[in-house]
This record gives C-alpha cells, sequence and structure tokens, in this order.
C-alpha cells in the first residue's frame, strides 16, 4: 500500500525499501523480545525510562524540524523518532508501578504517582510540539489506570478533566494546531490546500472505492497526488478507494484480531505485570487505529497519528513490533513450566 500511496514519487521512491527493512528487523525484535521473559523488564524500567526522557530532551537540541515540530533524530542514514518507543516505555513503567502497588488502596495518591510517571515523559513529547501523541499517551494511562482498578469517583473526575483541559489549553496551542481544530469545527468546502482540503480529498477516494474499490494502483485521487502524506496519515482512504469497503473492513477486521489477541494474552497472563503489559499494548493499538481512521472519515480534527502496521514509518513500526513481541512474552508464559 505505501508503494501504491506514493504514485511515483521519485523523492519518496525509497520509502518501500526503507520500510521493507524495518519490517523485516521488527520481526527480529518479535522473536527476541518473545524469547526474553517479560518480567526481565521489571528491573530494567529505570534506565529504560532515563534514556527515553534524555533522548526526548535532546530533540530540542539536535532534532529535525518537520511539519513545525522537533520529533526526529537525524542520523544521516535514518531519522529516528523516539516518541514511538515512548509510548512502549510508558505502557512497561506503568505495568511495573501497577504490579508493584497490587495490594495498595486505589486512593488518589495511587492515582497520582501513577500520573507522575507518564507526565515525565508525555510533557517532553508535549514541547515539540507534539499534542496527538500526548493524547495518545494519556489515552494508555487512563485505560491502564482503569484496568488496575480505578474507582467510579475518579472516572468521573477524569472525565470533567478530560472535557474541561482541551478548552482550557486551545489558546496556548501551536498555530497550526489551533487551525485544525477551527478547520474541523468551520471546514471551508473550498478550501485548495491545509487540512480541509485534505481530508476532503480523502472522503472523495474513500467514497469512490464503492464496495471493491477501483483496484490496485487505480485510484484516482492517490494516484493523481490529490491527497497529502497518502503514505502515511492517510493510508487508509487509499485501501479504500483501491479496495473498497471490503477491503477497509478487512484491514479493521485484522486490527480487531490483533486487539483480541492482546486482551486475551492480558487475561490469561500469570501475574499482573505481564496482564498490565499486554492490557497496555492492546490500548495503544486500538486507539492509534481508531484516531487514524476517524480522521480519515472526518469524525475528528487532523492528527498525525499513523495507522499501525501499516503507514509508513520505521519508529512507528519497530515500536509496534517491540509492543507485539512483549505480548508474546506474556502469552509463552501464561503457566508454570511442567517438568
Amino acid at each position: 500500500m505505501i508503494r501504491s500511496a506514493i504514485a511515483g514519487n521519485e523523492s519518496l521512491a525509497d520509502v518501500v525499501t526503507r520500510q521493507i527493512i524495518f519490517g523485516s528487523i521488527g520481526f527480529g525484535v518479535i522473536l527476541l523480545v518473545a524469547i526474553i521473559d517479560y518480567r526481565f523488564w521489571s528491573g530494567a524500567i529505570l534506565p529504560m525510562y532515563l534514556v527515553i526522557v534524555v533522548a526526548l530532551g535532546l530533540l530540542k537540541v539536535i532534532g529535525g524540524t518537520r511539519f513545525g515540530a522537533t520529533r526526529w533524530i537525524e542520523t544521516g542514514l535514518i531519522s529516528i523518532q523516539p516518541t514511538e518507543l515512548a509510548k512502549v516505555v510508558v505502557i512497561l513503567a506503568l505495568a511495573n508501578y501497577f504490579s508493584k502497588t497490587i495490594e495498595q488502596p486505589r486512593d488518589w495518591k495511587w492515582l497520582i504517582k501513577s500520573l507522575l510517571i507518564t507526565l515525565g515523559i508525555a510533557g517532553l513529547i508535549y514541547i515539540q510540539p507534539n499534542l496527538s501523541n500526548v493524547i495518545v499517551t494519556m489515552v494508555i494511562w487512563a485505560g491502564m489506570t482503569w484496568a488496575g482498578g480505578l474507582q467510579p469517583k475518579h472516572i468521573i473526575i477524569m472525565l470533567v478533566v478530560a472535557v474541561g483541559v482541551p478548552i482550557i489549553i486551545f489558546p496556548f496551542l501551536e498555530e497550526y494546531q489551533r487551525l485544525r481544530i477551527l478547520d474541523f469545527v468551520a471546514p471551508d468546502p473550498n478550501a485548495s490546500f491545509g487540512a480541509t482540503y485534505n481530508v476532503l480529498q480523502a472522503l472523495a477516494a474513500l467514497g469512490s472505492g464503492g464496495w471493491l474499490g477501483k483496484g490496485y494502483g487505480l485510484g484516482t485521487q492517490t494516484q493523481l497526488r490529490f491527497m497529502k502524506v497518502r503514505h502515511t496519515d492517510f493510508i487508509f482512504s487509499a485501501i479504500g478507494e483501491e479496495f473498497g469497503f471490503v477491503g477497509a473492513l478487512f484491514v479493521v477486521l485484522l486490527l480487531g484480531f490483533i486487539i483480541y489477541r492482546c486482551l486475551r494474552a492480558a487475561r490469561m497472563a500469570r501475574d499482573p505485570f505481564g496482564s498490565m503489559i499486554a492490557y497496555g499494548i492492546a490500548i495503544f493499538i486500538f486507539f492509534q487505529g481508531a484516531v487514524n481512521i476517524a480522521v480519515n472519515l472526518n469524525l475528528i480534527p487532523v492528527t498525525g497519528v499513523p495507522l499501525p502496521f501499516i503507514s509508513y514509518g520505521g519508529s512507528g513500526l519497530l515500536s509496534l513490533m517491540l509492543g507485539v513481541g512483549l505480548v508474546e512474552s506474556v502469552a509463552l508464559r501464561y503457566k508454570p513450566l511442567e517438568f
């Protein structure tokens, strides 16, 4: 799909090869991480957390800027996005915290400590600025606290905060972030550029695909490059145009199957640490997939959240495959070994 979505753009010709390389490395990561007992990571949380904090801090010093945000460390050969790995580190850190506090009362102290663990990384992501991944990180936190035994009174207060905070911080957002929200609330149907234009092209692509699509490499909105960032944020629309409703539904079902297997591993895990890891990865995949598809359907404002396992992005793909490896490790050890 990445090959089709770049539509012969010579400047993007190498992204297909790059993604194949990252995917191949990712399978190795899955096997390696699955072999390692997931409980090993409990003792490595602190150094991993500190390394990712340092990496995120370095972005402001040596990071590369694209689309108004400093999110990439340029090595000359590849671009590394620490934020993607940071989300997996947050899952591991929270899983470790919740497993070690399993006997503690679910009070405000317990909740605030988990929030501070998350904010240590989310705050550094926010100053890139990268609001979309801050939201992903906070949703991971909210989902894992709920799985960890969040009390109903906490849920109500969190919902109130979730509604109020966006209103309060809106004036302090970057200009492009405010424009994305305003374009969603009051779109200009005659826009010839910007977020509104791209969403309209995405909707046209999805709608024109019909039931079975126009065929691989034959989608007009995609191949004539009406859509921007077709191989990343809007690859779902390219799938819908070329493979139709059936193809798009197939992708959704595949993601749903992966999420189901993560939840099954969580349910069968031998201890709370393994269970929380699998729950966290399931939330991670579900939310990113739901947000990307919702953007393509114009249900929410445009964000930079990719479609899991399909959108171009080496760091994102490796992080997801690392997450799958962790869940595999949990699933392989769901019961004591028998001799």
